[in-house]
């Protein structure tokens, strides 16, 4: 049983996710309430009564103190899996991405308006993310829960792209980095590409993020690092010293001209309940770049990116998996791996070695 307290300032949402994750078994929602301040006591009186919770949900804004003064001291203190719950505005974007560098699992969003039905209609992913956090341990924000909600239809990115041919394109001079990652994947990338130098190959990623959140993501990165990191637009060049992040809501695809590479950002069904997919992206990587391209999976749940890493290795590409022990989930590394996929699994420290030596 997972258990599940709500932290939100609005009487509505606290009553609505109590609805939708009571209704789901599995789910025991052991407390809501208003703020942080009412959070700690109630924290209290759980410590005391012999439990604690194995999920927090935090609002952003909230009366008294606010959801990343509470998350931070709640990090220092006592680690617990926490999902943020921003409102889609650009301050609400910045804030949630400090909360997920903070040590945030991931963040749902909400509107300001028509939020009952917005929650009601985003049931499953309020469920999903939960589930997803429950797989957190104190240390490393790791494994160990249930699998994800399952779904009447989960496409493959054959709706998207056909499959590489069995003759990948030749060899160049240029290398492309392709890298996908979900759940802990912002903390993983925040420690990843700050150490690469601007020297390093052109880099493609897909983060599961929404939408609203992956702009302002690759602005915080861009403040970081050597290299340039930006939102990736259609017909933007893959380039040494430059990183591309696939626009939440749309899939990325790596393309060849000549021997140039560049990305294509397209719509299309979800795949892998994703959207963007890292299998969508591994595949084009497989079918443009094939042995000039090196494919990274990092910590994430569930299964994205695992068939198309094998297609990316039959193609003659070299493939790296994050290790367990550095993963915030060893949830889409392990599929890889299972599938054979991973020619290396290692920690997340000694991965911009990899990509320089590419």
């Amino acid at each position: 049983m997972i258990k599940v307290l709500i932290v939100d300032d609005s009487a509505v949402v606290r009553q609505v996710m109590t609805e939708v994750l009571s209704a789901e078994p599995g789910i025991n929602v052991v407390a809501a309430v208003g703020d942080p301040v009412a959070a700690t006591q109630r924290l209290q009186q759980l410590q005391g009564a012999g439990t604690w919770p194995d999920v927090i949900m935090l609002d952003v804004e909230m009366p008294r103190m606010d959801g990343l003064t509470f998350l931070k001291k709640l990090m220092s203190e006592r680690p617990t899996p926490v999902v943020m719950c921003s409102t889609l505005t650009e301050k609400g974007a910045q804030t949630t991405l400090e909360a997920l560098a903070a040590g945030a699992v991931s963040a749902v969003c909400k509107p300001k308006l028509g939020v009952k039905q917005f929650l009601l209609d985003g049931s499953n992913d309020l469920v999903s993310a939960v589930k997803a956090a429950s797989r957190a341990n104190p240390k490393r924000l790791a494994a160990a829960g249930r699998p994800p909600l399952a779904v009447r239809e989960k496409h493959s990115a054959d709706v998207i792209l056909p499959a590489a041919s069995p003759t990948a394109m030749i060899r160049t001079t240029e290398r492309v980095v392709a890298i996908g990652t979900s759940t802990g994947g912002t903390q993983a990338l925040e420690d990843l590409l700050p150490r690469l130098p601007r020297v390093s190959p052109g880099i493609v990623i897909v983060q599961h993020m929404p939408a609203d959140f992956t702009a302002a993501f690759a602005a915080r990165l861009d403040g970081l690092c050597e290299i340039e990191v930006k939102e990736a637009r259609s017909g933007d060049r893959v380039v040494p010293g430059r990183a591309l992040i696939a626009p939440g809501g749309r899939h990325m695809l790596l393309k060849r001209s000549g021997a140039q590479y560049l990305v294509d950002v397209v719509d299309g069904p979800l795949v892998n309940r994703h959207r963007p997919s890292v299998d969508v992206l591994f595949r084009s990587a497989a079918k443009s770049a094939g042995a000039n391209a090196l494919g990274i999976i990092l910590t994430g749940m569930g299964d994205d990116g695992a068939r198309g890493l094998l297609e990316m290795r039959t193609a003659g590409a070299r493939t790296i998996a994050q290790d367990e022990a550095t993963c915030v989930v060893y949830g889409m590394p392990k599929e890889a791996v299972k599938h054979g996929a991973v020619e290396r699994s290692l920690p997340l420290g000694v991965i911009d070695r990899e990509i320089i030596q590419a």
